[in-house]
Parts: structure tokens; C-alpha cells; sequence
């Protein structure tokens, strides 16, 4: 995938990974547009980063898709890349889950309809455009989960599986279907404080970069790539040691 002078549409970008992405998308001579939900962190981000376009929508509705892809296409005709980023992880027990299934519900929301129907609303347009591309962020959790994130975890699994189904129907059409496989990384994904022990931002930023530049449609990093990579054994024996810690 090249990645110089793009126009890129990024969900979730006003911090951690996505803006991460955003920045060298930036450095690379693109035009950026940041989608959150939170206008204080967009300014932030925008003040940051000058040059950096940026827009409130909230991807968990239905909504809020149909008007951001009508806005970006409008405002940016431009437009060929979108980076499904935006995501949520929550801990959750399963004896737990009907107690708050609104909150379950708006994880499901972001993590796998959101992607789902934005590449839906894009992809006729993507496909009219040169060097057009679809990135979309999952998890080495896909591969070998935590059970404590059981929501988390199936959506990954989920655009995975989409991935791999988006890419072989969007061939005709010449839109690339990249897949970033996250590892745990130093950010605030979940909660504050509890990625610490995760791979450094920009080290991770950098390095799956430059495999997607070098032409890679999977690309994971440290632990993710470990199991992305693993034979049914090694991943159910992985699944084992992660969660009887």
C-alpha cells in the first residue's frame, strides 16, 4: 500500500493508535480527517498535530455513519483510504452481562458495526478512487483470547473473519483490505493504567507502518504476531497460560 498523499479517514483518532496512524499518515504527506466522539479531544489532537482535520460523530450509531460518510465524501471527494479504528474494551463476566447489555451492546456497536457498515457506505466511493484502501485495526485477542473480555475478543475475531471476506469481494474493484493485528500496547485502550505493560506507541506505529507500505495486508507486531502465526496447539495452549494466571 503507498502511503504518501493520501486522504484517510480515521475512526477513533483523536488518540492512542489512531492518532498514532493519523500522524504518520500525516508526515507521509496525506490529508487526515480524525473522527471521536469527544470535540475536546479532537481539539487537542488538531492542536497537536496542525493540519489535522478533525470531526465529532459517534460510529456506535447508525446514524452518525450515514452522516459522517455523506459529510467525508462531500467535504474530502478525495477521499481513498478509511482506517477502522475506533474500538472498546471492556471486562466483563458473563454472569454479569444482562445487567448492563446497553453497554454490552455499544461495544458490539463500535467494535464490529461500526467497520462493518462505514466500509458498506464507502466502498463504491473508495473504488472510483487511485491507491484506494480499507485498514482495519484487530487483535492478536482474535487469535487466542482473554476470557475476560468476551465482547472484545468475538468482535475482533469477527473483522477478521470480515477481513479476510471484504478483501476477496473488494478485488474486482482494486480497493486493498489491510488488516492491522494489534498485540497489547501503552495506551489507554480499556481504562487508564492498564496497558502499561504493552509495547511502546510509537515503536508499534512505526514498525507495522512500514510492513504495510512494504506491501503486507496482514500485519501484526510482537505478541499479536506470535499468535496470529500459531498452529491450533500453540494457540489453545497459549489460551491456557493467559488465562489460568
Amino acid at each position: 500500500m503507498n502511503l504518501s498523499n493520501n486522504t484517510v479517514l480515521i475512526t477513533g483518532g483523536a488518540s492512542g493508535i489512531g492518532l498514532a496512524l493519523a500522524v504518520r499518515f500525516q508526515q507521509a504527506g496525506g490529508t487526515v480527517i480524525v473522527v471521536g466522539r469527544r470535540a475536546d479531544k479532537l481539539a487537542k489532537a488538531a492542536q497537536q498535530h496542525p493540519g489535522l482535520h478533525t470531526h465529532v460523530a459517534d460510529v456506535a450509531t447508525a446514524a452518525d455513519r450515514v452522516a459522517l460518510a455523506a459529510w467525508v465524501m462531500a467535504e474530502f471527494p478525495g477521499l481513498n483510504v478509511l482506517v477502522n479504528n475506533a474500538g472498546v474494551q471492556n471486562r466483563v463476566s458473563f454472569a454479569d452481562l444482562a445487567a448492563d447489555w446497553d453497554s454490552r451492546r455499544q461495544e458490539i456497536a463500535i467494535n464490529l458495526e461500526a467497520p462493518l457498515h462505514l466500509s458498506a457506505l464507502l466502498a463504491p466511493h473508495l473504488g472510483q478512487q487511485p491507491g484506494a484502501a480499507i485498514v482495519n485495526v484487530t487483535s492478536g485477542l482474535a487469535f487466542v483470547p482473554v476470557a475476560g473480555l468476551p465482547i472484545y475478543c468475538a468482535t475482533k475475531a469477527a473483522m477478521h473473519s470480515v477481513t479476510l471476506s471484504l478483501r476477496q469481494q473488494l478485488l474486482p474493484t482494486g480497493v486493498q483490505v489491510v488488516e492491522i493485528v494489534l498485540p497489547a500496547v501503552d495506551t489507554d485502550l480499556g481504562g487508564p493504567g492498564l496497558h502499561t505493560h504493552g509495547v511502546p506507541l510509537d515503536a508499534f506505529a512505526d514498525a507495522v507502518m512500514a510492513r504495510v507500505a512494504a506491501g503486507e495486508l496482514e500485519v501484526s507486531y510482537a505478541s499479536s504476531e506470535k499468535g496470529r502465526l500459531a498452529s491450533r496447539a500453540e494457540a489453545e495452549a497459549a489460551f491456557k497460560q493467559i488465562n489460568n494466571r
